[in-house]
């Protein structure tokens, strides 16, 4: 059985409003339940919020970094290599392996816990396809210096805006700067469909083979007409409903978490309001001799509240995770994918040379951060309450 927890990771975040709006279409005689008219309008409306030019509904963020991955592989057959933090989720660096690239690895900043853009302007090279650059739980990575450097260079940018829905650069939303932008609509984040994602682009083209990549690689998915004339007269011996153009998956989402994201959808932006306050109160009150708070929260949208020890001790973070058990705080070591993703088998058995401690600070947060649960309904006594737990927990260090 599952332990319950005073204080979890997430609460409350499908209401019985959004799952009435369910109910309600079910009750109708011969609801469509595959994707539909309302997996459309939610793409619609969520390009309208985000302000991009289209969007694709996918069953997960996992999916959604897989698809951009293998747009990659279209544009770039013979491979060559992506630049991605060890601070990830593991499906970014996962998808990057399954079509055919090599990670290049790069430290963090711990001011937004994203990639340091000097070591990234070093890393690029003649063989640099792609920046992979993920928002880790709400903080901006972006700066001009990075986005002119990678125009010049004619590299692609791809976002990870799976923990930072609503995050900004100069007041513009993360997720409208790259070739393509990937989101997650699981429970935890900060609007659910129960699983699902997003797919980004404002590239007309690419849009197209987002289309197709999602179900199966079918002709047929694809709006522009053009298109699909011209490979029609090419492919005169084949069913025109079953043409596959691309070596596609199923990637599809449902009727069912489409109603659910555009109910969603209405309140995100207040929502997004109530986690910032809640971050700004949990910082104000953690013991700053202990631990980091001197986060950039410039455009940030949080997701969760990150407690980084600033010294490396054994002794405090033992006794600090033996506090937060105790007194019901749910947490998660290492934050953002549970750490330096370089120690996990998926990448050390493959690239053996690579060495987990060259990240000094991925390597850090591994070992000496964790992530606290952030959501709406968290009351500032809620928070008081949390801190104190911390605050007390290392008192007599």
């Amino acid at each position: 059985m599952k332990k319950k927890f005073k204080y979890p990771l997430i609460k409350n975040n499908i209401l019985k409003d959004d799952l009435s709006r369910v109910i309600k279409y079910l009750k109708k005689k011969d609801p469509v339940l595959t994707q539909s008219k309302f997996t459309r309008q939610f793409e619609q409306k969520w390009s309208k919020w985000l302000g991009t030019k289209y969007s694709v509904f996918v069953n997960s963020g996992s999916s959604a970094n897989l698809i951009s991955m293998s747009l990659l592989k279209l544009k770039y057959p013979k491979g060559g290599e992506v630049i991605v933090p060890p601070l990830t989720w593991s499906s970014d660096i996962s998808s990057i392996i399954h079509c055919g690239f090599k990670p290049v690895f790069v430290d963090i900043k711990l001011k937004n816990l994203a990639m340091d853009e000097d070591l990234i302007l070093k890393k690029i090279n003649k063989k640099t396809k792609a920046v992979f650059l993920t928002y880790v739980q709400g903080f901006n990575g972006l700066s001009d210096r990075l986005l002119k450097f990678l125009k010049i260079k004619n590299i692609d940018l791809i976002e990870d805006v799976c923990e930072s829905h609503g995050a900004k650069f100069k007041g513009r939303k993360l997720g409208t700067f790259g070739w393509t932008s990937n989101f997650s609509f699981y429970y935890a984040h900060h609007m659910s469909t129960i699983e699902g994602g997003m797919v980004c682009t404002s590239c007309y083209k690419t849009y197209n083979n987002i289309l197709m990549l999602r179900s199966h690689g079918m002709l047929r998915e694809i709006e522009d007409i053009k298109i699909k004339n011209k490979i029609y007269n090419k492919n005169k011996d084949l069913n025109k409903d079953f043409i596959f153009e691309l070596p596609g998956y199923n990637l599809r989402n449902n009727e069912i978490g489409a109603i659910i994201g555009i109910n969603q959808l209405k309140r995100l932006n207040s929502n997004i309001k109530k986690r910032n306050l809640n971050h700004r109160y949990f910082l104000k009150n953690l013991n700053k001799n202990f631990f980091f708070t001197e986060f950039d929260l410039t455009g940030s949208s949080n997701y969760a509240f990150n407690l980084i020890l600033k010294i490396k001790s054994k002794k405090i973070m033992k006794k600090l995770v033996l506090e937060l058990r105790k007194n019901g705080v749910e947490f998660r070591l290492g934050s953002a994918g549970g750490g330096n993703q370089i120690r996990q088998p998926y990448v050390r058995n493959i690239f053996k040379t690579i060495r987990h401690n060259n990240f000094k600070i991925t390597d850090h947060i591994h070992f000496f951060g964790m992530y606290i649960g952030n959501y709406p309904d968290l009351k500032k006594t809620d928070i008081k309450n949390i801190t104190n737990i911390i605050n007390a927990a290392v008192e007599k260090f």
